[in-house]
């Protein structure tokens, strides 16, 4: 999409992501707004557990970072790669327990709600849902916060190593 910035030497296209997801952060801050009035629609009442909002908003924008060092240094070479990427997510929204509660699964299927355990996402989901709903900290389900870290670190190595190998051949892909 900027093509034309990744060709000049001076400027530096790692920034390139971090401009693409702060910008969608004002999206997902806006619905976070919508969400806490529709909340307070309904008559809930505001405490301590909903500053928990603002920590899985950065868990959010943290894996989502890390995802898009990934796929924008490849998408450059492999073109269909984004119509790749937008299937995933279309399937990908069918694991997370955004469509389903996964308490409801975990009592029929306790296999299948571990391996459904391993989206991250499913991390930040449940603590949106843990901080306005069933009112939990964090810090309760400790095993599953190491969890999420761990596996957006590693995701963050990989990603930032392969945008590090690419990067010099992005002007002459694009």
């Amino acid at each position: 999409e900027f093509s034309y910035l990744v060709k000049k030497v001076v400027f530096k296209i790692s920034v390139l992501p971090i401009v693409k997801i702060i910008s969608a952060t004002y999206v997902h801050l806006f619905f976070i707004g919508l969400t806490v009035v529709v909340y307070f629609c309904f008559q809930m009442p505001a405490h301590i557990y909903m500053v928990q909002v603002f920590y899985y908003s950065f868990a959010a924008i943290v894996l989502v970072l890390v995802l898009s060092y990934i796929t924008a240094s490849m998408v450059v070479f492999f073109r269909d790669l984004g119509q790749i990427v937008n299937i995933f997510l279309q399937v990908f929204i069918w694991i997370t327990p955004i469509m389903w509660q996964d308490a409801l699964v975990a009592d029929t299927h306790p296999v299948l709600i571990g391996i459904l355990r391993l989206n991250p996402m499913y991390y930040i989901v449940k603590g949106y849902r843990d901080a306005l709903i069933n009112h939990v900290w964090f810090w309760e389900d400790m095993g599953l916060t190491i969890y999420f870290w761990i596996v957006t670190i590693l995701l963050f190595v990989l990603g930032s190593t392969v945008f590090v190998r690419l990067k010099p051949h992005f002007s002459d892909a694009i």
